[in-house]
């Protein structure tokens, strides 16, 4: 009685190779950052009708103000902490305005007043794009 020898197909286990693919995007998808700037405070932009954006290679401090907080390039200060925060920045340096539309405007008037006193009068206001 003779045997027949049975070859089985040898076939490539593909799940591991799919667990590991699977391991990897996970593990950039949550690596990459997706925040475009590091903000601080959630704030209500003013409407505006035109504007011009900024792509100028310069120094950019960035401050952001609400009706009870204060954040220079995304870490949050005092108004009293403010001047501190401005002496590592150059005098040329572009300042990036992030302010609330409900804060009042005495509020502002006090960090303008901060601003010119340590010669930083390179400022810009930002606001969103009003939709027509």
């Amino acid at each position: 009685m003779g045997r027949r020898n049975r070859r089985e197909a040898i076939a490539m286990d593909l799940t591991p190779l799919i667990d590991m693919v699977f391991l990897l995007l996970i593990f950039f998808l949550v690596t990459s950052s997706f925040k475009k700037e590091q903000l601080a405070l959630l704030v209500k932009l003013p409407k505006a009708e035109q504007g011009a954006g900024s792509d100028k290679k310069v120094e950019q401090l960035t401050i952001e103000l609400s009706d009870n907080e204060v954040a220079v390039n995304g870490k949050k200060t005092t108004l009293d902490a403010l001047p501190d925060s401005f002496k590592t920045v150059k005098k040329e340096a572009l300042v990036n305005l992030r302010i609330d539309g409900d804060v009042k405007y005495q509020r502002l008037v006090k960090v303008l007043d901060l601003l010119q006193l340590n010669k930083l009068e390179n400022i810009s206001l930002i606001t969103d794009k009003e939709k027509k």
